[in-house]
């Protein structure tokens, strides 16, 4: 009997955690600095209590040969045939109170890079996306 209650317990718990972080007004789909592309930030895959978030939209998505743009710049030359679309470019990022997220990366596909990063609700409903290389940090605004 004392199991059934700590597992339920447990899966309480974890649904709470989970409701918790789906209302956090990161969590959505986002358009890059001039539109050029839209990116879903929602719980990693592998790891729920953690943000990750994929390219889903972009508006040029198409090579000069009309197929699908390709992480070219990617120093893996493994990775430079995956398309850009589905391409997950924000991971790894830790709560760090309501609206922040910190301790994450975010690949640059254009220029084929990863930075530390962090990212923050501002008051407006936009998003400050931050790239960080040690203490320097370069910030982008996204919106809704």
């Amino acid at each position: 009997m004392k199991l059934a209650h700590l597992a339920t317990a447990a899966a309480l718990a974890l649904l709470a955690a989970t409701a918790a972080q789906a209302a956090d007004p990161v969590m959505g789909d986002w358009t890059t600095v001039g539109g050029g592309a839209k990116v879903r930030i929602a719980p990693c895959v592998s790891d729920s209590a953690k943000a990750c978030g994929t390219i889903t939209w972009m508006k040029n998505p198409k090579d000069k040969a009309g197929g699908p743009l390709k992480d070219a710049n990617n120093p893996d030359a493994n990775l430079r045939n995956r398309p850009l679309v589905g391409l997950q470019m924000i991971r790894d990022f830790k709560p760090a109170g309501p609206g922040k997220w910190t301790g994450g990366k975010i690949y640059d596909p254009g220029g084929g890079k990863t930075y530390s990063s962090k990212i923050s609700a501002n008051a407006n409903g936009s998003l400050k996306v931050e790239g960080c290389i040690g203490p320097i940090c370069q910030a982008q605004t996204w919106t809704r």
